[in-house]
């Protein structure tokens, strides 16, 4: 039987240069050496809608209105540019840089709903907010039916056609029914 001296750490070294291994080859080239590797940055997007239009706003702080571009092509609106570093002077020696640099590419698919016909879009206070019309077709409208007397004492209905419920108007009080 052979004594060895024990180390409790060994299978802890091991964990991590297995895990050193693989940040330092595998992962550059999972991202084709972007991303991680190149520092390279995505801003933040919000997308929300409300009935006539789908508003798309783009956090770009720090960035003037030449360093990025906006496109709408084949119903994909895509949002690329760069920030770059800014040094105040070459004397200057950072000591940390904490904030993300370089070139992104955004693209969003939008829905068939959505015109193309004027978008408009605006940059203030690092904010780009996009705002997309929808087109007249799909939204809601309001439908007036009119009862036949013999099935009604002469009232007239009403129905508030939209995407997820039906509202309808009888002898002035409303139900609504759900899909």
């Amino acid at each position: 039987m052979s004594t060895g001296r024990h180390d409790p750490f060994r299978d802890l070294r091991s964990l991590q240069e297995e895990v050193n291994r693989l940040f330092s080859t595998n992962l550059s080239r999972a991202f084709g050496d972007e991303g991680i590797a190149r520092g390279a940055w995505t801003p933040s997007v919000d997308i929300y809608e409300n009935k006539d239009h789908i508003v798309l706003e783009a956090e770009l702080p720090g960035m003037n209105r030449d360093d990025f571009d906006l496109a709408i092509e084949n119903n994909v609106l895509t949002l690329r540019g760069e920030r770059s570093l800014q040094k105040r002077s070459d004397s200057d020696t950072y000591h940390r840089v904490e904030r993300a640099y370089g070139s992104f590419s955004r693209s969003f698919t939008l829905p068939q709903t959505i015109s193309g016909e004027g978008v408009t879009a605006e940059y203030r206070n690092g904010v780009l907010r996009v705002t997309l019309p929808k087109r007249e077709e799909v939204k809601a409208r309001r439908i007036e039916i009119v009862a036949d007397s013999a099935e009604s004492s002469g009232s007239s209905h009403s129905i508030d056609a939209q995407a997820k419920e039906i509202n309808i108007i009888e002898g002035g009080q409303q139900k609504t029914a759900s899909r």
